[in-house]
Formats: C-alpha cells, structure tokens, sequence
C-alpha cells in the first residue's frame, strides 16, 4: 500500500507548497516597492500595465486564500485535501512565481547580481542599488523549482482532471 499512502502524504504536501503566507508577504513587499519605486516621474503602482499585473496576483491570492480555507474546513471536519490540494499547488507556485517576476521587474538593471555577497542576510558591504534588488534575481530564478517538486504542474493537471471530470 506504499503509493496508496505517499498519494495521501502529497495531497497534504501540495497544500503547503503552495505557501499562501509566503505569497502573502511577497506581495506585500512587491507593493511597498512598486509605490516607492520611480519610472516616469511616477511611482511604479501607477504604471498602468504593471499596476494591472499587481492588481491580477492580488485576485488571484486572495481566491487562492478562499481554496486553502476550503481545504482546511474540510480537514477539520474529517476529510482529507482532494484535487483542491492540486489546485493550490499549481496556482500557489504560479502567485509565487508572478510575484517575484514583479519584484525582479521593478528592480530594473539593479536585479542584475553585481555583488554574489550582496544576496546573503549577512552581508555588510554597500549595495548597488536598492537593497531589496540584489537578491531579486536569484529568488526569481530559485523559485522557478516551485512548479516542478511536489509533482509538477503538469502532473497536478492531470490529477484534476481525473478526480474531477473522471479523464
């Protein structure tokens, strides 16, 4: 009964991959940039397309939040996560993943890694640029992993659709 057991593991695994506490805060650091950062004499939140970009991860998380308390209620209430556990895997890393795609684009040139140190807390020399940007690039580039542990993406979809349309 192995892979009956591990499926059951990774349904709860999925829920947590999904890291709506991270996506939470990433989003909150994404709009404390996006209003102090300048592009055309204006701060960045007022740019049309990057403010329709913010504004559509800001739905998207707070559906995502609707989907993970639906889950827990279940749970509390003797069930077990379904293919609710795929859905937030596939569009928690999705969120993430936009997030950060926004924080490196609003950091400009400055995401670009000048100084390798710069990216480690612990790092006391001077930056190029904002603080936030040196580590711009490489949590971007890091998380890109998130859509593939945990089952990919594409596997999760393929779940869904058995679970729910019987495919």
């Amino acid at each position: 009964k192995g892979w009956t057991y591990a499926k059951y593991l990774l349904t709860y695994e999925r829920t947590g991959i999904a890291g709506v506490g991270f996506s939470v805060a990433g989003l909150e650091k994404l709009k404390a940039i996006a209003s102090r950062v300048q592009r055309n004499g204006k701060p960045l939140d007022q740019d049309p397309q990057f403010a329709q970009r913010l504004a559509k991860v800001e739905i998207d998380l707070e559906n995502m939040k609707t989907t993970n308390l639906r889950v827990i209620a279940a749970v509390a209430g003797g069930g077990v996560p379904g293919a609710e556990s795929s859905m937030l895997k596939i569009r928690g890393t999705e969120i993430r993943q936009e997030i950060l795609s926004l924080i490196r684009r609003a950091m400009g040139p400055y995401a670009l890694p000048f100084t390798e140190e710069a990216q480690y807390s612990d790092y006391a020399g001077e930056s190029v640029g904002p603080k936030e940007a040196a580590t711009a690039a490489a949590n971007y580039f890091n998380y890109r992993k998130l859509s593939i542990f945990g089952g990919s993406n594409e596997i999760q979809k393929n779940i869904i659709s058995k679970m729910i349309l019987g495919l």
